[in-house]
């Protein structure tokens, strides 16, 4: 039996997940937080990473993960899905990067991907336009936020605005176009 590991703080997409992989037989164990990983001993095949952990990044985890378990592949999953994250976390070895909601076939999908190299991050094709201001907007503060480590305080004193604004506008989910 293929064997998964799941490293995301909500509990109730934990089961979900938990359930939906074990209707297609595979094992998908789960861990909420970085003392619960620290703690955890098998070797699974494949890892499903979610960006927003809490307090801290996912992606600050995913170098970690890549010497610890050497074997297997991450694929990041996120609702706040940017360019800037995608292409940080397939440099820092993520196997693919997946928007959410993405559903059991599409994250089984990205970890049966026949190349021996990664993929590069599915994004949406640019409108003929380009990226609305808002959307640039996020894209630049998503980028900020990766050259601070994903510190909140450090993102908002470099964008020259309050730390509280900042937290509102990282709550919301990303614009579209």
């Amino acid at each position: 039996m293929q064997h998964f590991l799941l490293i995301d703080d909500d509990e109730t997409f934990a089961h979900l997940m938990q359930r939906s992989f074990q209707r297609h037989n595979l094992l998908l164990d789960w861990v909420g937080n970085e003392e619960d990983l620290a703690a955890y001993t098998q070797s699974p095949q494949g890892i499903v990473l979610d960006l927003n952990l809490g307090n801290t990044s996912g992606i600050r985890l995913l170098p970690e993960l890549k010497q610890r378990f050497a074997d297997a592949r991450i694929v990041v999953l996120t609702g706040y899905a940017s360019i800037s994250t995608a292409v940080s976390a397939v440099k820092l070895g993520a196997w693919q990067y997946l928007p959410k909601p993405a559903d059991v076939a599409a994250i089984l999908q990205a970890f049966d991907h026949s190349e021996t190299e990664p993929a590069e991050p599915e994004t949406e094709p640019l409108p003929e336009k380009g990226l609305s201001l808002k959307r640039q907007q996020w894209e630049h503060i998503q980028f900020i936020l990766q050259q601070n480590h994903g510190n909140i305080s450090a993102t908002a004193r470099a964008l020259n605005m309050h730390r509280r604004t900042l937290q509102r506008m990282l709550s919301k989910y990303p614009v579209k176009k």
